[in-house]
């Protein structure tokens, strides 16, 4: 019966950029609903340079992306300029599961992701794998942090591809779910997401009305220093890890 799956009754709150149906009916499954309202947008940065700024990416050993979104504007670049994939004979790491899939998914090989899907931890475990003297191109978005450029003992270039944009399109249908005496779940996944809330949800009714699901120690780190007490974070920093995390939490309190 429905009733009896994990998260029957639940509504959880998808607020990043990209939601997968895979998550959406994951949630189902486990007798949740799924309600997307992101609290950020992406946009590629497009620039007159970049047909050089492609030309000169083939020439590094490694090309590192630490998110989908980064994978997203680099496809929108070379279909746009069309080029082919075949041209590039670089290394490629990726942070996270979701990266490299999507890196996959437009015909790169991946060299090298680290054992935590997270910055910090790919600039321990990196050097290990790509040895001295490489050359390093860093894809990233404008709210990225030095960790990759501090963290690694060469240089790394690094070419920022898209930006982050915060959105209050959603603060008002919201505000208005956490005013329900429902269990609702709200899912972070960057500390962008963690500043719009707090801003303009957590501002007016606290952090306590309902559960807190935080992919990644950064975000969990926002949220904490934000005032929050994060109900959820997974080993594994991904949305079905997280989403199956709650699940787990629900079905040992039946």
């Amino acid at each position: 019966m429905l009733n009896d799956l994990p998260l029957s009754g639940d509504k959880i709150v998808l607020t990043g950029t990209h939601v997968t149906a895979s998550v959406e009916k994951q949630i189902e499954q486990l007798g949740g609903q799924a309600i997307h309202l992101p609290l950020i947008t992406i946009n590629e940065i497009k620039s007159d340079m970049d047909r050089q700024c492609l030309e000169k990416s083939k020439q590094y050993d490694w090309l590192i992306f630490t998110s989908q979104n980064a994978v997203l504007a680099f496809k929108s670049k070379i279909q746009r300029f069309h080029f082919n994939l075949s041209e590039w004979s670089c290394k490629v790491a990726a942070v996270g599961a979701k990266t490299a899939e999507a890196l996959e998914e437009i015909g790169f090989e991946i060299n090298f992701m680290p054992s935590t899907f997270s910055a910090d931890v790919f600039v321990q475990e990196f050097p290990a794998v790509a040895g001295n003297g490489v050359s390093c191109q860093f894809f990233k978005g404008s709210m990225a942090k030095g960790t990759i450029v501090k963290g690694l003992s060469y240089h790394v270039d690094e070419w920022t591809i898209y930006e982050t944009v915060q959105t209050t399109e959603h603060i008002k249908e919201l505000l208005t779910l956490l005013k329900e005496p429902t269990n609702v779940s709200i899912t972070f996944a960057s500390p962008s997401a963690v500043e719009v809330f707090t801003k303009y949800i957590a501002k007016v009714i606290g952090w306590h009305s309902f559960k807190v699901l935080s992919i990644g120690h950064i975000t969990e780190q926002a949220l904490i220093k934000a005032g929050a007490k994060v109900d959820v974070k997974p080993s594994t920093y991904t949305m079905k890890a997280l989403v199956q995390e709650l699940a787990n939490r629900k079905e040992h309190l039946k």
